[in-house]
């Protein structure tokens, strides 16, 4: 198979380094933004789309997250 340059083949990657900059990263709850591009703050998807909360407020609603409420209810 061959791959266009740019592709996610050919870069090892799955998005395009200018595409992953551009995207900054903020807290859905409280709004801290990140401070790199792929934090390793709590990820929820919730009807079909990504939901990042940092981590003081991934602490503070534990118990909803593990319960699968949505971020609506809390």
């Amino acid at each position: 198979m061959t791959s266009l340059p740019g592709d996610s083949d050919s870069s090892g990657t799955t998005e395009r380094p200018d595409t992953a900059q551009a995207q900054r990263i903020a807290c859905a709850r409280c709004g801290t933004p990140a401070d790199g591009p792929q934090p390793t703050w709590t990820c929820s998807v919730e009807n079909g789309s990504r939901h990042y909360f940092c981590d003081n407020c991934a602490r503070a609603h534990l118990r909803a997250i593990e319960g699968r409420l949505d971020s609506a209810w809390w």
